[in-house]
């Protein structure tokens, strides 16, 4: 590990309030014309081939929380294809505050444009971010397979998600800060003798910047000093040993934000004609790496099989929903796309123990039935087919 982390306790199982769905509505989002289903089970198991309509349920569920879902699809993506062009997602949620009524969709805007429009019982909410009062989500998709062998941005984007569940104002900074570094390069481009101008948009950039990776580190040193708490060499699914690393990051090592800030301003313009010849900016926490090592082994994950890799990484996803449990108070709901499928029957078996003990709401996926064949008891499966949902009979 790169810095000293404090210690955090494991949450004990259950500790988190619980967030549970208790009923899914669907009306012209991708595969569904219209879906209306009352759910009651902490494991839930959507069984059905290859392009049913699984995934389309997850992504529905993904939407409440900030950010573009785990697909991180365009919202005219998601409209039924033989739809009205829009489409409305809603549930009603079991939570510490008694039930509670979310929806989220689009509309048609005067110019014939999308918007998105958010609703928390019945009364508009202001962005999707405000789900995060009364529900977490966090997810695990194939998409995320070759994270540890795939390019930094991806690691970057999987970081921001991580930061995202524990802290539903990182998207705006993050957000605010790509702007800003757009405008930055843009401006070097077109006008780069405009120092006046260039200089109030750096100052807005190190401003950003710091908090952008102040947000970044404490979630990573909080998940990695809870993974550290409750690390076990003997697991199926290896513990982590996280860091987050970079030039912005060995600049702002062990000094105060607004020592960083001065010093990240004067590194832009002293890097502003390398910046403008490279045709964007060096240097910042957009070129920021998260390194995974397999801990057991005291190897970069990079380097491990793919059955390790998978194996690390679902026991990361685990220790992130823990944290999300302990930092927010909330069991979050857990979307784990195709899961099972590439796990041998001692790593299945495992997995579902732990989910079980996790206090989540856990929505899995897989084309075969069998592999959900030894869900504990009080487990729901249901088979998808295009457009339909229905429930499954345990056995």
């Amino acid at each position: 590990m790169t810095e000293q982390t404090p210690p955090v306790s494991l949450p004990p199982a259950g500790a988190a309030s619980r967030c549970r769905v208790t009923r899914l509505g669907l009306r012209d989002f991708r595969s569904y014309r219209s879906l209306d289903i009352d759910i009651d089970a902490p494991l839930v198991a959507l069984v059905g081939e290859n392009g049913a309509g699984k995934t389309n349920l997850l992504e529905a569920l993904s939407l409440f929380t900030a950010g573009r879902g785990l697909r991180r699809a365009d919202l005219a993506a998601m409209a039924a294809h033989d739809g009205p062009g829009t489409f409305s997602v809603s549930l009603s949620l079991d939570t510490r505050w008694g039930d509670v009524r979310l929806g989220t969709g689009t509309e048609r805007t005067p110019d014939g444009g999308l918007t998105r429009r958010c609703r928390i019982d019945g009364e508009t909410a202001s962005s999707p971010a405000a789900f995060a009062e009364y529900v977490r989500v966090v997810w695990l998709t194939p998409a995320l397979d070759g994270l540890f062998t795939g390019a930094p941005g991806d690691r970057r984007r999987f970081l921001d998600r991580l930061v995202l569940a524990v802290d539903p104002a990182h998207g705006t900074r993050v957000n605010a800060f790509e702007r800003a570094l757009r405008s930055r390069n843009r401006v070097l481009e077109e006008h780069p003798r405009n120092t006046a101008w260039l200089d109030a948009i750096e100052t807005e950039l190190a401003e950003l910047a710091v908090a952008v990776a102040a947000a970044r580190r404490e979630t990573v040193t909080r998940l990695a000093a809870l993974i550290l708490a409750a690390r076990d060499d003997a697991s199926p699914f290896p513990w982590g040993d996280l860091s987050i690393g970079g030039e912005f990051e060995d600049m702002a090592a062990g000094r105060p934000a607004v020592e960083v800030e001065d010093l990240y301003r004067a590194r832009l313009a002293e890097g502003r004609m390398r910046d403008r010849a490279a045709g964007r900016t060096l240097t910042g926490p957009q070129a920021s790496d998260l390194t995974v090592r397999h801990g057991p082994k005291d190897m970069p994950a990079a380097e491990c099989s793919t059955g390790e890799q998978k194996a690390l990484l679902i026991g990361l996803v685990l220790a992130h929903a823990r944290l999300v449990a302990a930092m927010s108070g909330m069991a979050p709901l857990v979307l784990m796309d195709e899961i099972a499928a590439h796990l041998d029957p001692r790593r299945r078996a495992a997995l579902y123990a732990t989910l079980a003990d996790l206090g989540s709401q856990v929505w899995m996926t897989g084309a075969d039935p069998t592999l959900f064949a030894d869900l504990p008891a009080g487990a729901a499966r249901f088979s998808v087919t295009p457009g339909r949902l229905v429930p499954m009979r345990a056995g």
